[in-house]
Protein backbone atom coordinates (compact mmCIF):
# COMPACT_ATOMS: atom_id res chain seq x y z
CA UNK A 1 0.00 0.00 0.00
CA UNK A 2 2.70 2.60 0.83
CA UNK A 3 4.47 1.95 -2.57
CA UNK A 4 1.53 2.18 -4.38
CA UNK A 5 0.74 5.45 -2.42
CA UNK A 6 4.05 6.80 -3.34
CA UNK A 7 3.48 6.20 -6.74
CA UNK A 8 0.56 8.59 -6.76
CA UNK A 9 2.60 11.27 -5.14
CA UNK A 10 5.32 10.76 -7.82
CA UNK A 11 3.10 10.98 -10.69
CA UNK A 12 1.08 13.98 -9.29
CA UNK A 13 4.63 15.86 -8.83
CA UNK A 14 6.02 14.55 -12.12
CA UNK A 15 2.67 15.84 -14.21
CA UNK A 16 2.86 19.11 -12.74
CA UNK A 17 6.51 19.61 -14.40
CA UNK A 18 4.71 18.88 -18.04
CA UNK A 19 4.14 21.77 -20.46
CA UNK A 20 2.59 19.53 -23.18
CA UNK A 21 -0.62 20.02 -21.60
CA UNK A 22 -3.82 19.56 -23.55
CA UNK A 23 -2.29 16.90 -25.50
CA UNK A 24 -3.84 14.46 -22.28
CA UNK A 25 -2.15 11.17 -21.33
CA UNK A 26 -3.58 10.05 -18.50
CA UNK A 27 -0.80 8.89 -15.99
CA UNK A 28 -1.41 4.36 -16.06
CA UNK A 29 0.23 3.95 -12.81
CA UNK A 30 -2.62 5.69 -10.96
CA UNK A 31 -4.90 3.41 -12.71
CA UNK A 32 -3.80 0.68 -11.03
CA UNK A 33 -6.43 -1.68 -9.78
CA UNK A 34 -5.20 -1.78 -6.03
CA UNK A 35 -5.65 2.30 -5.62
CA UNK A 36 -9.20 2.00 -6.75
CA UNK A 37 -10.02 -1.05 -4.21
CA UNK A 38 -8.41 0.65 -1.40
CA UNK A 39 -10.55 3.58 0.16
CA UNK A 40 -7.72 4.95 2.03
CA UNK A 41 -5.69 5.45 -0.87
CA UNK A 42 -8.70 6.74 -2.93
CA UNK A 43 -9.26 9.45 -0.16
CA UNK A 44 -5.37 10.02 -1.01
CA UNK A 45 -6.15 10.77 -4.61
CA UNK A 46 -9.20 13.06 -3.61
CA UNK A 47 -7.58 14.96 -1.54
CA UNK A 48 -4.73 16.02 -4.12
CA UNK A 49 -7.19 16.97 -6.57
CA UNK A 50 -7.60 20.30 -3.96
CA UNK A 51 -4.50 21.61 -4.83
CA UNK A 52 -5.90 22.32 -7.65
CA UNK A 53 -6.92 26.02 -6.53
CA UNK A 54 -4.49 28.11 -6.22
CA UNK A 55 -3.89 30.76 -3.00
CA UNK A 56 -2.92 34.11 -3.21
CA UNK A 57 0.14 33.92 -1.21
CA UNK A 58 2.95 33.49 -4.07
CA UNK A 59 5.77 35.44 -4.45
CA UNK A 60 4.41 37.32 -7.07
CA UNK A 61 0.93 37.89 -5.87
CA UNK A 62 -1.97 39.04 -8.31
CA UNK A 63 -1.93 42.51 -7.38
CA UNK A 64 1.38 43.37 -8.99
CA UNK A 65 -0.49 43.75 -12.18
CA UNK A 66 -2.87 46.18 -10.57
CA UNK A 67 -2.99 49.72 -9.95
CA UNK A 68 -2.75 48.40 -6.24
CA UNK A 69 1.27 47.77 -6.51
CA UNK A 70 3.77 50.29 -8.29
CA UNK A 71 6.30 46.91 -9.26
CA UNK A 72 9.78 48.51 -9.87
CA UNK A 73 11.46 45.26 -9.93
CA UNK A 74 10.18 41.98 -10.43
CA UNK A 75 9.99 38.75 -12.12
CA UNK A 76 7.00 38.14 -14.03
CA UNK A 77 4.57 41.12 -13.54
CA UNK A 78 6.51 43.83 -15.65
CA UNK A 79 4.44 42.12 -18.64
CA UNK A 80 1.62 43.40 -17.52
CA UNK A 81 2.64 46.71 -15.97
CA UNK A 82 4.52 47.92 -19.09
CA UNK A 83 1.90 46.67 -21.70
CA UNK A 84 4.51 44.18 -23.24
CA UNK A 85 2.38 41.16 -22.72
CA UNK A 86 2.47 38.46 -25.96
CA UNK A 87 1.13 35.09 -26.60
CA UNK A 88 5.21 34.39 -26.78
CA UNK A 89 5.72 35.36 -23.52
CA UNK A 90 2.25 34.65 -21.53
CA UNK A 91 4.37 31.58 -19.74
CA UNK A 92 6.54 34.57 -17.70
CA UNK A 93 2.86 34.60 -15.95
CA UNK A 94 2.41 30.82 -15.59
CA UNK A 95 0.98 29.74 -11.93
CA UNK A 96 3.54 26.85 -12.21
CA UNK A 97 6.18 29.16 -12.23
CA UNK A 98 8.70 29.03 -9.05
CA UNK A 99 7.42 33.06 -8.10
CA UNK A 100 3.61 32.06 -8.92
CA UNK A 101 3.62 33.80 -12.14
CA UNK A 102 1.15 36.55 -10.09
CA UNK A 103 -1.32 33.50 -10.30
CA UNK A 104 -2.74 34.23 -13.87
CA UNK A 105 -1.46 32.40 -16.39
CA UNK A 106 -3.40 29.44 -14.79
CA UNK A 107 -3.43 27.02 -18.37
CA UNK A 108 -1.06 24.59 -17.02
CA UNK A 109 -2.15 24.18 -14.23
CA UNK A 110 -6.09 23.85 -14.83
CA UNK A 111 -6.04 21.13 -17.16
CA UNK A 112 -3.24 19.09 -15.58
CA UNK A 113 -5.87 18.84 -12.57
CA UNK A 114 -9.22 18.47 -15.30
CA UNK A 115 -7.32 15.65 -16.44
CA UNK A 116 -7.34 14.13 -12.71
CA UNK A 117 -10.36 15.14 -12.18
CA UNK A 118 -12.00 13.75 -15.13
CA UNK A 119 -9.96 10.22 -14.17
CA UNK A 120 -10.88 10.22 -10.82
CA UNK A 121 -14.56 10.37 -11.76
CA UNK A 122 -14.35 7.44 -14.37
CA UNK A 123 -12.59 4.93 -11.96
CA UNK A 124 -15.48 6.20 -9.28
CA UNK A 125 -18.02 4.92 -11.31
CA UNK A 126 -16.31 1.43 -11.38
CA UNK A 127 -14.93 1.37 -7.89
CA UNK A 128 -16.52 -1.83 -5.62
CA UNK A 129 -14.80 -1.09 -2.40
CA UNK A 130 -17.30 0.53 0.32
CA UNK A 131 -17.48 4.54 0.96
CA UNK A 132 -20.02 5.64 2.87
CA UNK A 133 -19.32 9.24 1.51
CA UNK A 134 -18.84 8.38 -2.27
CA UNK A 135 -21.57 11.08 -3.51
CA UNK A 136 -19.92 12.98 -1.48
CA UNK A 137 -16.19 12.32 -3.29
CA UNK A 138 -17.61 12.71 -6.40
CA UNK A 139 -19.58 15.84 -5.61
CA UNK A 140 -16.28 17.45 -4.07
CA UNK A 141 -14.51 16.47 -7.39
CA UNK A 142 -17.10 17.87 -9.72
CA UNK A 143 -17.07 21.44 -7.77
CA UNK A 144 -13.23 21.36 -7.98
CA UNK A 145 -13.73 20.81 -11.82
CA UNK A 146 -16.38 23.54 -12.14
CA UNK A 147 -14.27 26.13 -10.00
CA UNK A 148 -11.45 25.35 -12.02
CA UNK A 149 -13.42 25.74 -15.21
CA UNK A 150 -14.49 29.56 -13.81
CA UNK A 151 -10.80 30.12 -13.16
CA UNK A 152 -10.32 29.41 -16.99
CA UNK A 153 -13.05 31.76 -18.72
CA UNK A 154 -12.92 35.11 -16.54
CA UNK A 155 -8.89 34.83 -17.59
CA UNK A 156 -9.12 33.18 -21.09
CA UNK A 157 -13.09 33.63 -21.96
CA UNK A 158 -14.01 30.92 -24.38
CA UNK A 159 -11.95 27.35 -23.93
CA UNK A 160 -11.72 24.14 -24.16
CA UNK A 161 -14.44 22.23 -21.90
CA UNK A 162 -12.75 18.49 -21.59
CA UNK A 163 -14.98 16.39 -19.62
CA UNK A 164 -13.08 12.73 -20.31
CA UNK A 165 -9.38 11.75 -19.64
CA UNK A 166 -8.25 10.35 -23.01
CA UNK A 167 -6.21 7.32 -23.21
CA UNK A 168 -2.11 7.15 -23.76
CA UNK A 169 -0.81 8.20 -26.61
CA UNK A 170 -3.71 9.55 -28.08
CA UNK A 171 -3.16 12.53 -30.76
CA UNK A 172 -6.54 14.17 -29.97
CA UNK A 173 -6.92 18.14 -30.58
CA UNK A 174 -9.34 20.51 -28.74
CA UNK A 175 -11.04 23.25 -29.47
CA UNK A 176 -12.27 26.49 -27.34
CA UNK A 177 -16.09 25.92 -25.97
CA UNK A 178 -17.68 29.48 -25.47
CA UNK A 179 -17.87 31.38 -22.20
CA UNK A 180 -21.45 31.73 -22.30
CA UNK A 181 -21.33 27.61 -22.56
CA UNK A 182 -19.37 27.41 -20.25
CA UNK A 183 -20.62 29.34 -17.78
CA UNK A 184 -23.76 26.98 -18.38
CA UNK A 185 -21.62 24.11 -17.64
CA UNK A 186 -21.12 25.12 -14.21
CA UNK A 187 -24.45 26.17 -13.51
CA UNK A 188 -26.06 22.76 -14.20
CA UNK A 189 -22.98 21.08 -12.59
CA UNK A 190 -23.31 22.82 -9.31
CA UNK A 191 -27.16 22.60 -9.78
CA UNK A 192 -26.52 18.68 -9.66
CA UNK A 193 -24.22 18.36 -7.17
CA UNK A 194 -25.50 20.70 -4.21
CA UNK A 195 -27.91 17.85 -3.05
CA UNK A 196 -24.78 15.61 -2.18
CA UNK A 197 -23.15 18.66 -0.30
CA UNK A 198 -23.51 19.76 3.28
CA UNK A 199 -25.18 23.28 3.68
CA UNK A 200 -21.63 25.04 5.65
CA UNK A 201 -18.73 24.55 7.11
CA UNK A 202 -17.74 26.81 10.61
CA UNK A 203 -14.10 28.47 9.49
CA UNK A 204 -13.14 26.12 13.05
CA UNK A 205 -15.18 22.70 11.54
CA UNK A 206 -12.24 20.56 10.80
CA UNK A 207 -13.99 19.79 7.44
CA UNK A 208 -13.62 23.48 6.71
CA UNK A 209 -11.86 23.93 3.30
CA UNK A 210 -14.54 21.46 1.57
CA UNK A 211 -17.37 22.65 -0.62
CA UNK A 212 -20.97 23.18 0.69
CA UNK A 213 -23.77 24.19 -0.73
CA UNK A 214 -22.68 27.75 0.84
CA UNK A 215 -19.50 27.52 -1.32
CA UNK A 216 -21.62 26.59 -4.89
CA UNK A 217 -23.69 29.75 -3.93
CA UNK A 218 -21.14 31.86 -3.57
CA UNK A 219 -19.52 30.92 -7.05
CA UNK A 220 -22.49 31.08 -8.62
CA UNK A 221 -22.97 35.09 -7.09
CA UNK A 222 -19.82 35.81 -8.39
CA UNK A 223 -20.00 34.04 -12.00
CA UNK A 224 -23.10 35.50 -12.68
CA UNK A 225 -21.87 39.00 -11.49
CA UNK A 226 -18.80 38.66 -14.50
CA UNK A 227 -20.71 37.29 -16.68
CA UNK A 228 -23.15 40.36 -16.42
CA UNK A 229 -20.43 42.51 -16.84
CA UNK A 230 -19.70 44.79 -20.40
CA UNK A 231 -16.29 42.33 -21.08
CA UNK A 232 -18.63 39.71 -21.27
CA UNK A 233 -22.23 40.76 -21.59
CA UNK A 234 -21.72 43.94 -24.19
CA UNK A 235 -25.26 44.21 -25.41
CA UNK A 236 -25.78 44.74 -21.88
CA UNK A 237 -28.55 41.67 -21.36
CA UNK A 238 -30.30 42.85 -18.20
CA UNK A 239 -31.68 39.30 -17.48
CA UNK A 240 -27.98 38.31 -16.84
CA UNK A 241 -27.94 41.47 -14.24
CA UNK A 242 -31.31 39.72 -12.54
CA UNK A 243 -29.30 36.50 -12.60
CA UNK A 244 -26.65 37.99 -10.84
CA UNK A 245 -28.85 39.73 -8.25
CA UNK A 246 -31.15 36.61 -7.23
CA UNK A 247 -27.63 34.64 -6.79
CA UNK A 248 -26.51 37.09 -4.45
CA UNK A 249 -30.00 37.61 -2.89
CA UNK A 250 -30.28 33.66 -2.34
CA UNK A 251 -26.96 33.77 -0.35
CA UNK A 252 -27.59 36.51 1.63
CA UNK A 253 -31.07 35.11 2.72
CA UNK A 254 -30.52 31.32 3.18
CA UNK A 255 -27.19 31.13 4.36
CA UNK A 256 -27.71 33.50 7.79
CA UNK A 257 -24.83 31.35 9.43
CA UNK A 258 -22.52 33.82 7.98
CA UNK A 259 -22.07 37.48 9.06
CA UNK A 260 -19.28 40.35 8.73
CA UNK A 261 -16.66 39.54 11.12
CA UNK A 262 -16.49 42.60 13.30
CA UNK A 263 -12.83 43.13 13.65
CA UNK A 264 -11.44 44.04 9.22
CA UNK A 265 -7.99 43.41 10.70
CA UNK A 266 -8.56 40.52 12.54
CA UNK A 267 -10.56 38.70 9.95
CA UNK A 268 -7.10 38.32 7.40
CA UNK A 269 -4.73 38.02 10.22
CA UNK A 270 -5.70 35.32 12.51
CA UNK A 271 -4.26 31.73 12.07
CA UNK A 272 -6.85 28.82 9.80
CA UNK A 273 -8.88 27.35 11.80
CA UNK A 274 -9.92 30.11 14.37
CA UNK A 275 -13.27 31.25 14.70
CA UNK A 276 -14.43 33.59 11.62
CA UNK A 277 -18.32 34.50 10.93
CA UNK A 278 -17.36 35.75 7.35
CA UNK A 279 -15.10 33.62 5.26
CA UNK A 280 -17.03 31.13 3.38
CA UNK A 281 -14.26 29.05 1.71
CA UNK A 282 -10.48 29.47 2.12
CA UNK A 283 -7.60 27.53 1.79
CA UNK A 284 -5.94 26.70 5.14
CA UNK A 285 -2.21 26.45 6.18
CA UNK A 286 -0.95 24.72 9.24
CA UNK A 287 2.36 24.28 10.90
CA UNK A 288 3.18 21.20 8.31
CA UNK A 289 1.40 23.15 5.19
CA UNK A 290 2.75 27.12 5.82
CA UNK A 291 3.07 30.06 4.10
CA UNK A 292 5.51 32.16 3.91
CA UNK A 293 3.51 35.71 2.93
CA UNK A 294 4.33 38.43 5.63
CA UNK A 295 8.39 37.67 5.19
CA UNK A 296 8.39 37.39 1.67
CA UNK A 297 6.80 41.01 1.38
CA UNK A 298 7.52 42.91 4.76
CA UNK A 299 11.01 44.76 3.80
CA UNK A 300 13.81 44.22 5.16
CA UNK A 301 13.67 45.57 8.67
CA UNK A 302 12.37 41.95 9.84
CA UNK A 303 14.84 40.12 7.11
CA UNK A 304 11.96 40.26 4.42
CA UNK A 305 12.59 40.77 0.62
CA UNK A 306 9.64 43.39 0.69
CA UNK A 307 7.58 41.13 -2.48
CA UNK A 308 11.43 40.10 -3.42
CA UNK A 309 14.10 42.77 -4.83
CA UNK A 310 10.99 45.36 -2.59
CA UNK A 311 8.66 44.92 -5.55
CA UNK A 312 5.76 44.58 -3.55
CA UNK A 313 5.24 48.42 -2.88
CA UNK A 314 2.13 49.82 -3.02
CA UNK A 315 0.80 53.09 -4.81
CA UNK A 316 0.22 56.45 -4.08
CA UNK A 317 -3.09 55.52 -6.26
CA UNK A 318 -4.21 53.17 -3.79
CA UNK A 319 -3.73 55.27 -0.97
CA UNK A 320 -5.64 58.44 -2.97
CA UNK A 321 -8.45 55.79 -3.19
CA UNK A 322 -9.27 55.92 0.61
CA UNK A 323 -11.98 58.04 2.33
CA UNK A 324 -11.78 60.61 4.81
CA UNK A 325 -13.01 59.51 7.87
CA UNK A 326 -16.05 62.23 7.23
CA UNK A 327 -17.13 59.57 4.47
CA UNK A 328 -16.06 62.04 1.45
CA UNK A 329 -13.40 61.01 -1.16
CA UNK A 330 -10.24 62.32 -0.34
CA UNK A 331 -10.03 63.47 -4.63
CA UNK A 332 -12.32 63.93 -7.13
CA UNK A 333 -11.75 62.11 -10.67
CA UNK A 334 -12.90 64.02 -14.39
CA UNK A 335 -11.30 61.91 -16.44
CA UNK A 336 -7.64 61.56 -15.55
CA UNK A 337 -7.87 64.72 -13.89
CA UNK A 338 -7.47 64.59 -9.97
CA UNK A 339 -7.87 67.27 -7.82
CA UNK A 340 -8.37 67.25 -3.85
CA UNK A 341 -11.93 67.07 -2.92
CA UNK A 342 -12.34 70.24 -0.85
CA UNK A 343 -14.70 68.69 0.61
CA UNK A 344 -12.85 65.90 2.38
CA UNK A 345 -10.20 68.31 4.88
CA UNK A 346 -7.58 66.26 2.73
CA UNK A 347 -4.16 67.46 3.28
CA UNK A 348 -1.23 66.06 1.26
CA UNK A 349 1.33 67.27 3.85
CA UNK A 350 -0.73 65.22 6.37
CA UNK A 351 -1.59 62.27 3.64
CA UNK A 352 -2.31 59.50 6.42
CA UNK A 353 -4.39 61.58 8.83
CA UNK A 354 -8.81 61.59 9.09
CA UNK A 355 -8.81 58.16 6.37
CA UNK A 356 -10.90 55.33 6.80
CA UNK A 357 -9.32 53.06 9.05
CA UNK A 358 -8.74 50.08 6.25
CA UNK A 359 -6.04 52.20 4.99
CA UNK A 360 -4.17 51.41 8.09
CA UNK A 361 -5.32 47.90 8.71
CA UNK A 362 -4.25 47.12 5.36
CA UNK A 363 -1.42 49.95 4.25
CA UNK A 364 2.31 50.20 6.53
CA UNK A 365 3.39 53.73 5.45
CA UNK A 366 5.84 56.03 7.36
CA UNK A 367 5.46 56.51 10.87
CA UNK A 368 2.73 53.33 10.82
CA UNK A 369 3.93 51.02 14.11
CA UNK A 370 3.79 47.60 13.71
CA UNK A 371 4.83 44.83 15.92
CA UNK A 372 5.99 47.50 18.06
CA UNK A 373 8.15 49.10 15.53
CA UNK A 374 7.60 53.08 13.63
CA UNK A 375 8.61 52.96 10.35
CA UNK A 376 10.55 55.67 8.72
CA UNK A 377 10.66 56.11 5.16
CA UNK A 378 12.23 59.57 4.91
CA UNK A 379 14.93 60.97 3.26
CA UNK A 380 16.24 63.76 4.57
CA UNK A 381 16.69 67.31 2.41
CA UNK A 382 20.59 66.98 2.01
CA UNK A 383 20.07 63.35 0.65
CA UNK A 384 22.90 61.89 3.03
CA UNK A 385 20.59 59.92 5.68
CA UNK A 386 17.19 58.43 5.37
CA UNK A 387 14.97 56.06 7.54
CA UNK A 388 15.52 52.68 7.82
CA UNK A 389 12.73 51.54 5.91
CA UNK A 390 13.51 53.49 2.88
CA UNK A 391 14.54 51.80 -0.03
CA UNK A 392 18.00 53.74 -0.15
CA UNK A 393 18.67 51.63 2.97
CA UNK A 394 18.35 48.06 1.36
CA UNK A 395 16.94 46.87 -2.20
CA UNK A 396 14.20 44.71 -0.11
CA UNK A 397 12.14 48.10 0.82
CA UNK A 398 10.07 49.00 -2.01
CA UNK A 399 11.09 52.45 -3.45
CA UNK A 400 7.12 53.69 -3.22
CA UNK A 401 7.24 53.91 0.24
CA UNK A 402 4.65 52.03 1.32
CA UNK A 403 4.49 48.39 1.99
CA UNK A 404 1.04 45.64 2.34
CA UNK A 405 0.12 45.15 6.07
CA UNK A 406 -3.24 43.20 4.88
CA UNK A 407 -2.75 39.54 5.42
CA UNK A 408 0.09 40.47 8.10
CA UNK A 409 0.22 38.59 11.97
CA UNK A 410 -0.60 39.99 15.07
CA UNK A 411 2.14 41.18 17.34
CA UNK A 412 2.24 38.14 18.98
CA UNK A 413 3.66 36.29 15.94
CA UNK A 414 7.26 36.47 15.49
CA UNK A 415 8.13 38.18 11.91
CA UNK A 416 10.88 35.75 10.85
CA UNK A 417 11.88 32.93 8.09
CA UNK A 418 11.77 30.11 10.75
CA UNK A 419 7.47 30.90 11.55
CA UNK A 420 5.45 29.13 10.28
CA UNK A 421 2.52 31.40 9.23
CA UNK A 422 -0.80 30.02 8.57
CA UNK A 423 -3.38 32.80 7.92
CA UNK A 424 -5.85 31.45 5.55
CA UNK A 425 -6.01 32.56 1.48
CA UNK A 426 -9.54 33.22 1.55
CA UNK A 427 -11.49 32.45 -1.47
CA UNK A 428 -14.91 33.69 -0.86
CA UNK A 429 -16.31 35.69 2.20
CA UNK A 430 -19.61 37.35 2.89
CA UNK A 431 -18.17 40.99 2.37
CA UNK A 432 -18.23 40.20 -1.22
CA UNK A 433 -20.86 38.64 -1.92
CA UNK A 434 -22.43 41.43 0.12
CA UNK A 435 -20.72 43.78 -2.56
CA UNK A 436 -21.71 41.77 -5.33
CA UNK A 437 -25.21 41.96 -4.78
CA UNK A 438 -24.82 46.36 -4.53
CA UNK A 439 -23.67 45.89 -7.75
CA UNK A 440 -26.43 43.80 -9.63
CA UNK A 441 -28.88 45.97 -7.53
CA UNK A 442 -27.55 49.17 -8.72
CA UNK A 443 -27.59 48.01 -12.81
CA UNK A 444 -30.98 46.81 -12.30
CA UNK A 445 -31.82 50.59 -10.93
CA UNK A 446 -32.49 49.21 -7.57
CA UNK A 447 -30.07 52.16 -5.92
CA UNK A 448 -31.42 52.22 -2.41
CA UNK A 449 -30.55 48.26 -2.19
CA UNK A 450 -27.12 49.29 -3.59
CA UNK A 451 -26.86 52.05 -1.27
CA UNK A 452 -27.64 49.80 1.91
CA UNK A 453 -25.38 46.89 1.13
CA UNK A 454 -22.27 49.19 0.56
CA UNK A 455 -22.99 51.32 3.81
CA UNK A 456 -23.03 47.81 5.55
CA UNK A 457 -19.52 47.19 4.63
CA UNK A 458 -18.73 50.41 5.50
CA UNK A 459 -20.29 50.62 9.19
CA UNK A 460 -18.38 47.64 9.86
CA UNK A 461 -15.28 50.29 10.36
CA UNK A 462 -17.00 52.82 11.23
CA UNK A 463 -17.20 54.75 8.09
CA UNK A 464 -20.66 56.57 7.36
CA UNK A 465 -22.91 55.70 5.11
CA UNK A 466 -23.27 57.29 1.70
CA UNK A 467 -26.38 59.23 1.73
CA UNK A 468 -29.41 59.40 -0.36
CA UNK A 469 -28.00 62.18 -2.78
CA UNK A 470 -25.47 59.93 -4.04
CA UNK A 471 -27.32 58.37 -6.91
CA UNK A 472 -26.72 57.39 -10.84
CA UNK A 473 -22.62 57.39 -12.18
CA UNK A 474 -22.01 59.30 -8.69
CA UNK A 475 -22.72 55.80 -7.01
CA UNK A 476 -21.24 53.98 -9.70
CA UNK A 477 -17.98 55.32 -9.11
CA UNK A 478 -19.02 54.88 -5.29
CA UNK A 479 -19.50 51.50 -5.55
CA UNK A 480 -16.38 50.58 -7.36
CA UNK A 481 -14.03 52.58 -5.43
CA UNK A 482 -15.40 50.14 -2.23
CA UNK A 483 -15.29 46.99 -4.14
CA UNK A 484 -11.41 48.49 -4.51
CA UNK A 485 -10.92 49.05 -0.49
CA UNK A 486 -12.85 46.54 0.54
CA UNK A 487 -11.32 43.89 -1.12
CA UNK A 488 -7.53 44.86 -1.69
CA UNK A 489 -5.02 43.15 -2.45
CA UNK A 490 -7.73 39.57 -2.63
CA UNK A 491 -7.48 39.27 -6.30
CA UNK A 492 -10.71 40.89 -7.12
CA UNK A 493 -9.17 44.73 -8.63
CA UNK A 494 -7.52 42.86 -11.76
CA UNK A 495 -10.62 40.95 -13.16
CA UNK A 496 -13.33 43.55 -11.89
CA UNK A 497 -10.73 46.62 -14.11
CA UNK A 498 -11.35 44.22 -16.70
CA UNK A 499 -14.92 43.08 -16.71
CA UNK A 500 -15.90 46.48 -15.79
CA UNK A 501 -13.99 47.35 -19.03
CA UNK A 502 -12.09 50.41 -17.19
CA UNK A 503 -8.52 49.06 -17.48
CA UNK A 504 -7.91 50.85 -20.61
CA UNK A 505 -8.42 54.59 -18.27
CA UNK A 506 -6.85 53.15 -15.22
CA UNK A 507 -4.33 51.07 -16.13
CA UNK A 508 -2.78 53.94 -18.71
CA UNK A 509 -2.64 56.15 -16.00
CA UNK A 510 1.69 56.27 -14.37
CA UNK A 511 2.64 54.71 -10.85
CA UNK A 512 3.68 57.06 -8.50
CA UNK A 513 4.91 56.27 -4.82
CA UNK A 514 5.35 59.34 -2.14
CA UNK A 515 8.38 60.87 -1.66
CA UNK A 516 8.91 61.83 2.21
CA UNK A 517 11.84 64.53 2.69
CA UNK A 518 12.91 65.79 6.40
CA UNK A 519 14.62 68.30 6.83
CA UNK A 520 16.44 67.34 9.63
CA UNK A 521 17.10 70.89 11.40
CA UNK A 522 13.16 71.48 12.21
CA UNK A 523 11.94 68.30 12.17
CA UNK A 524 9.35 68.95 9.72
CA UNK A 525 8.55 66.55 6.82
CA UNK A 526 7.11 66.94 2.87
CA UNK A 527 5.14 64.72 1.37
CA UNK A 528 4.95 64.32 -2.56
CA UNK A 529 3.98 61.89 -5.48
CA UNK A 530 6.91 60.12 -6.70
CA UNK A 531 6.58 59.01 -10.35
CA UNK A 532 7.49 55.56 -10.76
CA UNK A 533 5.64 53.08 -13.19
CA UNK A 534 4.57 54.22 -17.24
CA UNK A 535 2.24 52.00 -16.55
CA UNK A 536 0.91 50.76 -20.35
CA UNK A 537 -2.02 48.64 -20.98
CA UNK A 538 -4.13 47.57 -24.64
CA UNK A 539 -7.08 46.19 -25.82
CA UNK A 540 -5.78 42.45 -26.13
CA UNK A 541 -5.51 42.80 -22.57
CA UNK A 542 -8.56 42.62 -21.23
CA UNK A 543 -8.21 38.64 -21.47
CA UNK A 544 -5.16 36.78 -21.01
CA UNK A 545 -3.67 34.93 -24.45
CA UNK A 546 -3.07 31.20 -24.64
CA UNK A 547 0.45 30.29 -25.30
CA UNK A 548 1.48 30.15 -28.68
CA UNK A 549 3.03 26.87 -28.41
CA UNK A 550 -0.32 25.63 -27.12
CA UNK A 551 -2.01 27.08 -30.06
CA UNK A 552 0.57 25.11 -32.86
CA UNK A 553 0.08 22.10 -30.87
CA UNK A 554 -3.41 21.62 -31.65
CA UNK A 555 -2.75 22.45 -35.60
CA UNK A 556 -5.23 24.85 -35.96
CA UNK A 557 -8.48 23.62 -33.84
CA UNK A 558 -7.64 26.10 -30.80
CA UNK A 559 -8.34 29.10 -31.01
CA UNK A 560 -6.38 31.94 -30.08
CA UNK A 561 -8.41 34.53 -27.34
CA UNK A 562 -10.86 36.48 -28.59
CA UNK A 563 -8.99 39.93 -27.66
CA UNK A 564 -5.90 38.44 -29.11
CA UNK A 565 -7.36 37.02 -32.79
Amino acid sequence: MKKIFAIILSVLAISACSDKILDIKPTNSISDAAVWSDANLIRAYHTALFNAIPHGFKIDMMCKTTDEIVTVNSGSSPVIALGTLTPDNVGNLATTQWHGGCNLNYWNQAYQYLRRINFFLEQMENVTVTLNDKDQLIAEARFLRAFIYFYLIERYGDVPLVLESYELGSDHTFSSTSFDEIVAFIEQELAAIMPALPTYYAANDGSFGHPTKAVCQALLSRMYLYAASPLFNPSNDRSRWTKAYDASKKFIETYTQYSLYPDYQKLFNQNSGSTNSEIIYAQNFTSTSSHQFPINNIGRRYGGYGGWWGSAGVSKELLDDYDMINGEPAFIWNGNVKTINPASGYDPQHPYDNRDPRMDMCIIHDESIFHGDKFEMWVSSDGTSWGYDNYRQSSDNPVPNQQIRKFMPPDNIPMNWQEKYQQPWIHFRLGEIYLNFAEAAFELGKEAECREYINKIRARVGMPGLPDSVTGENLRQRLYNERHIELVFEEHRYFDLRRWKIASEVLNRPGHGIKIVLDKATGVKTYSDELLLDRKFYDTMYLLPIATEEILRNNGTLQQTWTWR
